[in-house]
Protein backbone atom coordinates (compact mmCIF):
# COMPACT_ATOMS: atom_id res chain seq x y z
CA UNK A 1 0.00 0.00 0.00
CA UNK A 2 1.62 3.53 -0.99
CA UNK A 3 1.89 5.83 1.85
CA UNK A 4 -0.23 9.01 1.65
CA UNK A 5 1.38 11.88 2.85
CA UNK A 6 0.91 14.00 5.91
CA UNK A 7 -0.03 17.02 6.98
CA UNK A 8 1.24 18.97 9.94
CA UNK A 9 1.18 22.28 11.41
CA UNK A 10 3.59 22.95 13.74
CA UNK A 11 3.97 26.54 15.90
CA UNK A 12 7.22 28.36 15.72
CA UNK A 13 8.64 31.94 17.06
CA UNK A 14 10.67 32.89 14.34
CA UNK A 15 9.89 32.29 10.80
CA UNK A 16 13.37 33.19 8.94
CA UNK A 17 14.93 30.98 11.77
CA UNK A 18 12.38 28.20 10.41
CA UNK A 19 12.98 28.56 6.84
CA UNK A 20 16.91 28.20 7.48
CA UNK A 21 16.58 25.47 9.51
CA UNK A 22 13.91 23.49 7.28
CA UNK A 23 14.98 24.85 4.40
CA UNK A 24 18.38 25.31 4.53
CA UNK A 25 19.70 23.10 6.69
CA UNK A 26 17.68 19.85 5.89
CA UNK A 27 17.09 21.09 2.15
CA UNK A 28 13.01 20.95 2.13
CA UNK A 29 11.54 22.58 -0.46
CA UNK A 30 9.88 26.04 0.21
CA UNK A 31 5.87 26.01 -1.07
CA UNK A 32 3.23 28.61 -0.36
CA UNK A 33 3.78 30.80 2.82
CA UNK A 34 2.04 34.10 3.96
CA UNK A 35 3.54 36.64 6.65
CA UNK A 36 2.58 34.13 9.52
CA UNK A 37 3.05 30.80 8.32
CA UNK A 38 5.39 28.68 5.75
CA UNK A 39 4.86 25.41 4.07
CA UNK A 40 7.89 23.32 3.60
CA UNK A 41 7.94 19.53 1.41
CA UNK A 42 9.81 17.86 4.45
CA UNK A 43 10.55 14.79 2.75
CA UNK A 44 7.12 14.45 0.73
CA UNK A 45 5.31 15.29 3.71
CA UNK A 46 3.31 18.87 4.17
CA UNK A 47 4.92 20.57 7.43
CA UNK A 48 3.39 23.88 8.23
CA UNK A 49 5.38 26.38 10.15
CA UNK A 50 2.91 28.31 12.06
CA UNK A 51 3.97 32.44 13.51
CA UNK A 52 2.73 31.90 17.07
CA UNK A 53 4.88 34.92 18.74
CA UNK A 54 3.52 34.00 22.43
CA UNK A 55 5.86 30.41 22.49
CA UNK A 56 9.48 30.27 23.45
CA UNK A 57 11.72 26.91 23.50
CA UNK A 58 8.78 24.43 24.44
CA UNK A 59 8.33 22.42 27.81
CA UNK A 60 8.92 19.32 26.89
CA UNK A 61 8.63 15.86 28.92
CA UNK A 62 10.43 12.74 28.32
CA UNK A 63 10.59 9.22 28.19
CA UNK A 64 12.97 6.35 28.92
CA UNK A 65 13.64 4.27 25.60
CA UNK A 66 16.72 1.79 25.29
CA UNK A 67 18.53 3.74 27.99
CA UNK A 68 18.17 7.10 26.20
CA UNK A 69 15.38 10.22 27.68
CA UNK A 70 13.16 10.50 24.33
CA UNK A 71 11.82 14.01 24.29
CA UNK A 72 7.73 14.03 24.12
CA UNK A 73 6.60 15.26 22.05
CA UNK A 74 8.58 14.61 18.38
CA UNK A 75 7.70 13.95 14.82
CA UNK A 76 9.74 12.57 12.34
CA UNK A 77 10.30 10.26 9.28
CA UNK A 78 11.67 6.80 8.76
CA UNK A 79 13.81 6.97 5.92
CA UNK A 80 16.49 4.82 3.88
CA UNK A 81 19.11 3.44 5.82
CA UNK A 82 21.29 5.16 2.93
CA UNK A 83 19.53 8.48 2.75
CA UNK A 84 19.30 8.76 7.09
CA UNK A 85 23.21 7.80 7.30
CA UNK A 86 24.31 10.51 4.66
CA UNK A 87 21.50 13.42 6.65
CA UNK A 88 23.35 12.09 9.57
CA UNK A 89 26.98 12.78 8.55
CA UNK A 90 25.52 15.97 6.97
CA UNK A 91 23.94 17.92 10.31
CA UNK A 92 27.10 16.31 12.04
CA UNK A 93 29.18 18.19 9.20
CA UNK A 94 27.08 21.12 9.91
CA UNK A 95 27.38 21.14 13.94
CA UNK A 96 24.45 20.43 14.40
CA UNK A 97 23.32 19.83 18.14
CA UNK A 98 21.62 16.51 19.24
CA UNK A 99 19.58 16.03 21.70
CA UNK A 100 20.26 11.90 21.35
CA UNK A 101 23.15 11.34 18.88
CA UNK A 102 23.10 9.08 15.92
CA UNK A 103 23.36 5.57 16.97
CA UNK A 104 21.84 2.09 16.93
CA UNK A 105 18.27 1.45 19.23
CA UNK A 106 17.53 -2.03 19.94
CA UNK A 107 20.72 -3.55 18.19
CA UNK A 108 20.07 -7.01 17.40
CA UNK A 109 16.54 -7.07 18.05
CA UNK A 110 13.48 -7.13 16.78
CA UNK A 111 12.56 -3.23 15.80
CA UNK A 112 16.39 -2.53 15.23
CA UNK A 113 17.07 0.90 14.09
CA UNK A 114 19.11 4.05 13.24
CA UNK A 115 17.75 7.17 15.29
CA UNK A 116 18.68 10.85 16.00
CA UNK A 117 16.74 13.08 17.83
CA UNK A 118 17.28 17.03 18.04
CA UNK A 119 15.32 20.12 18.12
CA UNK A 120 14.42 22.88 15.72
CA UNK A 121 15.42 26.53 16.41
CA UNK A 122 11.92 26.55 18.43
CA UNK A 123 11.85 23.78 20.61
CA UNK A 124 9.86 21.25 18.67
CA UNK A 125 11.55 17.60 19.00
CA UNK A 126 12.40 15.57 16.03
CA UNK A 127 13.40 11.92 15.15
CA UNK A 128 14.89 10.47 12.12
CA UNK A 129 15.05 6.79 11.93
CA UNK A 130 15.90 3.86 9.45
CA UNK A 131 15.15 0.67 9.88
CA UNK A 132 17.36 -2.03 7.70
CA UNK A 133 13.95 -4.09 7.63
CA UNK A 134 11.17 -1.57 7.15
CA UNK A 135 8.92 -4.81 7.37
CA UNK A 136 9.85 -4.59 11.58
CA UNK A 137 8.63 -0.89 11.45
CA UNK A 138 5.32 -2.35 13.55
CA UNK A 139 6.74 -5.46 14.46
CA UNK A 140 6.48 -6.12 18.35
Amino acid sequence: MALSPFHLAIPVHDLAAARQFYGSLFGCPEGRSDARWVDFDFFGHQLVAHLDNRISAHVLASNAVDGHEVPVPHFGVVLPWAEWELLAQRLQGAGVSFVIEPGIRFKGLVGEQATFFLYDPSGNALEFKAFKDTSQLFAR
